[in-house]
């Protein structure tokens, strides 16, 4: 069974990333990877907008450059639009001046949206040490704690459910995902993960 919670191992390897929020409130930080995309976008904004919470979204800007109007939709109803990267590039085998780049040619596309937040997540969570301390000038890179699995086909709706509410605590950066392969598991999971983690008293914000 795959893991839901983060290592604290993985985590103490790269410290200066963000995988978790220091925190004194009970509150939990949702994060979507992969759009802007009219398939599964939408229905997590109806979703987020039905509770009222507030998520983040790393957005690929080849979608942001496809579908600015999603975007333009998300920014009005409150949330925060990141950087991850612009054609979805691994940078494990990426050298580090295409991914730079690639980083860059995102932020193009992302800068009529954005807050002055620069955030940045990299793609599958695979970035060399060199991509690191470059990328670090000007961006606060942002894992997660929780990685819900919503994107494979092996994880079943319930389970996807169960291990990310038993995975979640005060300061969670949760990783859901706003691309087709998550589609069946994020239709059920986000309405009921948001619904319970309210009944607990979480506050959902913003990075």
């Amino acid at each position: 069974m795959p893991l839901h919670k983060t290592p604290r191992f993985l985590r103490a390897l790269y410290p200066g990333l963000t995988w978790h929020k220091r925190t004194d409130k009970k509150e939990v930080f949702l994060t979507f990877d992969d759009g802007p995309i009219p398939e599964l976008t939408p229905f997590v904004l109806d979703t987020l907008n039905k509770y009222d919470v507030k998520a983040t979204f790393f957005c690929v800007g080849d979608n942001l450059r496809k579908h600015g109007d999603i975007a333009q939709r998300a920014v009005e109803e409150g949330h925060i639009l990141a950087n991850h990267t612009y054609n979805h590039l691994n940078g494990w085998k990426t050298n580090n001046l295409h991914y730079a780049s690639n980083i860059e040619e995102c932020a193009t596309y992302l800068k009529p949206f954005s807050s002055n937040k620069m955030l940045f997540r990299p793609p599958y969570g695979m970035i060399k040490r060199s991509q690191i301390k470059e990328i670090c000038q000007n961006y606060e890179i942002v894992m997660w704690d929780v990685l819900t699995w919503d994107f494979s086909s092996k994880m079943t709706p319930e389970i996807c459910l169960k291990n990310s509410l038993k995975a979640t605590s005060d300061g969670s950066i949760i990783l859901f995902h706003d691309n087709v392969k998550a589609e069946k598991n994020l239709n059920y999971t986000l309405p009921r993960y948001i619904d319970e983690l309210l009944s607990q008293g979480f506050l959902f914000n913003t990075l």
